[in-house]
């Protein structure tokens, strides 16, 4: 944020304003070269062109539709890839079975690997510096010192994810999904057309917690109604995983009480892929058995002249 003291306590005020409307906000000026975002960019589309048949064989890829993210929708229409710092198997997030913690299993047939390797890691320490600097603006935000979530940040987790969307249908237009995307249009909550180099931001359920629902996490979606293919980068920095959430003093007038009882970080993550799997799952089987009632009426009409 610099030394600039009437500069620092604007950014502050307006990333306050954005957290109470809708937990969104766009960050420009930051120090994530333009470069190797279009390095990134390219190991994703590197990796999506490769055969399912290679790509299911690499830890933490992820077929279509195996999430929902909200009640009421269809399964997510995006493949995926997660990605996460490297933790050897001695480690004790590892030994412990924490989530999200272990060494990434890399894809061995993507073209030039190594650089595969390297830039996607070189991108992922990028933005890991960058979320820790954003959560001390929102603690300033709070009315705590700009350190005070540096508990969570230390020996944090967070994943980034490689996602791709195929070019969809009008009729799929409007299935909800999360996401930070490239130049296609995509992500929303209002319409904001894409801008080179820019990053958006969304609150996490974990701060609404922590803010006694003073801020908001808002349902927002990936329609990708450009007709091309889309591909998004989103990063998703949970923290330690250990880290008690629990309501802010300042969040809540004495007599106030907390709207969500405290929980892990591990805890909350946890329930949160629980709920996105469980719901895409129910969704398939589902639609499976109305399948399996409706298709032998059809094909009893189904009969030559």
């Amino acid at each position: 944020m610099g030394c600039d003291n009437e500069a620092k306590a604007k950014l502050v005020e307006e990333v306050r304003k954005c957290c109470h409307y809708n937990g969104f906000f766009q960050i420009t000026g930051h120090r994530v070269p333009l470069d190797l975002q279009c390095r990134v960019v390219n190991c994703s589309k590197r990796f999506f062109d490769l055969p399912l048949e290679e790509k299911i064989f690499n830890r933490g890829y992820k077929l279509l539709q195996l999430q929902m993210l909200e009640a009421g929708t269809g399964p997510e229409l995006k493949e995926g890839l997660y990605i996460g710092e490297e933790i050897p198997e001695d480690h004790p997030y590892f030994i412990q079975k924490k989530l999200n913690s272990g060494p990434n299993l890399w894809p061995q047939t993507v073209p030039n690997k190594e650089d595969f390797q390297k830039t996607t890691m070189e991108y992922y320490h990028a933005l890991f510096k960058l979320g820790k600097g954003v959560l001390g603006v929102v603690a300033l935000t709070l009315g705590v010192d700009s350190t005070f979530f540096e508990p969570l940040t230390e020996g944090a987790v967070a994943t980034m994810r490689y996602l791709y969307y195929p070019a969809q249908l009008k009729d799929q237009d409007e299935k909800l999904n999360r996401g930070i995307g490239n130049d296609v249009d995509g992500l929303q909550v209002l319409d904001v057309k894409p801008v080179e180099g820019v990053y958006v931001v969304n609150l996490g359920d974990l701060f609404i917690r922590m803010a006694n629902d003073k801020y908001k996490s808002n349902i927002h979606r990936v329609i990708n109604k450009s007709g091309r293919e889309r591909y998004s980068i989103p990063f998703f920095f949970s923290g330690n995983l250990d880290y008690l959430c629990e309501c802010l003093p300042n969040c809540r007038d004495p007599d106030e009480p907390a709207k969500y009882p405290p929980i892990t970080v591990q805890d909350r993550v946890t329930e949160a892929y629980q709920e996105s799997y469980g719901r895409a799952e129910k969704y398939k089987k589902d639609m499976e058995m109305q399948s399996l009632v409706s298709t032998p009426v059809v094909a009893s009409y189904n009969f030559q002249p």
